[in-house]
């Protein structure tokens, strides 16, 4: 997940959803409240950690936080150097995991179908939009960690791109690198205030409206492969100067064919292909492992 939601147009969502782990994240999230908090500060520190599946969050979020520390680079690297070969991998998985989704509903109707259209179309005006200019007070960073983490959280939509249209990806990304204090603390408190708040409406949605939510958000998940899409063109903003590096992020959408003719550039058909298909394959790995672990789960010795 960690590495996911540092590329733009992808969402550690999405590797929640395929991982089986995705109703359990919401539920840890909304356990962490007055109540269990009273605990702690009672000192029943065990009673505490039980109730709030400690392990598992601790487990997830130590994953995610090693992930940023010690990926960060490499990712931008990848970015910068081989963005076609990492969107076709995403690509792949990205797509494998709607369908996945997507296979959870229960209904068929009209509505629900709607809904899943009403989801895509969210996405790719989403992912359509150009960064702005904004403020390095600490009241924006702080905002802005509110809403890039309720975006981490939905499959297909990816908190690290609404940091970029936000203006505050490079530097929330380089606060991390080097371990600014000042931005981390103040975006960590607005991830953990837009986590507590977003974690439980999604988990209300999800009850009182299943279908047409999980169709949402399968809805979600093809609208954002606009944005990992293999073959751009730059756009006049394709230097994102915000960020400082190429913005394949915002150019447009072409064939293979037509990115070698504008671009005298090897649309590299067959390698990216062949990364579309890992992709998928481990979604589909992934999936295959946890229904099996669904239907023969460990016993406590």
């Amino acid at each position: 997940m960690g590495a996911a939601d540092i590329i733009p147009g992808v969402s550690g969502g999405t590797i929640a959803f395929i991982t089986g782990i995705y109703a359990t994240l919401l539920q840890s999230i909304q356990a962490v409240n007055t109540r269990s908090l009273s605990k702690l500060l009672q000192g029943k520190f065990t009673e505490f950690w039980s109730a709030v599946n400690g392990t598992f969050l601790l487990s997830l979020l130590a994953g995610i936080a090693f992930s940023f520390i010690t990926l960060s680079g490499m990712i931008v690297y990848l970015l910068e150097h081989h963005t076609m070969l990492l969107f076709s991998f995403f690509f792949g998985l990205i797509a494998a995991s709607a369908l996945l989704v997507a296979r959870q509903i229960h209904s068929h109707s009209p509505v629900v179908w709607l809904t899943g259209v009403a989801g895509c179309a969210i996405a790719i005006v989403i992912t359509s939009m150009s960064p702005v200019e904004t403020p390095d007070t600490w009241w924006f960073i702080f905002l802005a960690g509110a809403i890039a983490i309720s975006a981490m959280i939905l499959p297909g939509i990816s908190g690290s791109f609404i940091l970029l249209l936000m203006g505050k990806y490079a530097s929330i990304l380089h606060a991390i690198k080097e371990l600014d204090l000042y931005v981390a603390t103040f975006f960590l408190a607005g991830c953990v205030t837009g986590l507590a708040g977003f974690s439980r409406i999604l988990s209300a949605l999800l009850k009182k409206f299943h279908d047409g939510t999980i169709m949402l958000l399968a809805g979600f998940m093809i609208g954002s492969l606009t944005k990992v899409w293999p073959w751009k063109i730059p756009a006049e903003a394709s230097l994102a100067a915000e960020s400082g590096k190429k913005a394949a992020m915002f150019s447009h959408n072409v064939m293979p064919d037509t990115f070698q003719a504008v671009t005298a550039t090897d649309p590299l058909l067959t390698e990216a292909t062949l990364l579309a298909i890992s992709g998928m394959a481990v979604v589909f790995l992934i999936e295959l492992v946890v229904s099996k672990k669904q239907q023969h789960p460990l016993t406590e010795q």
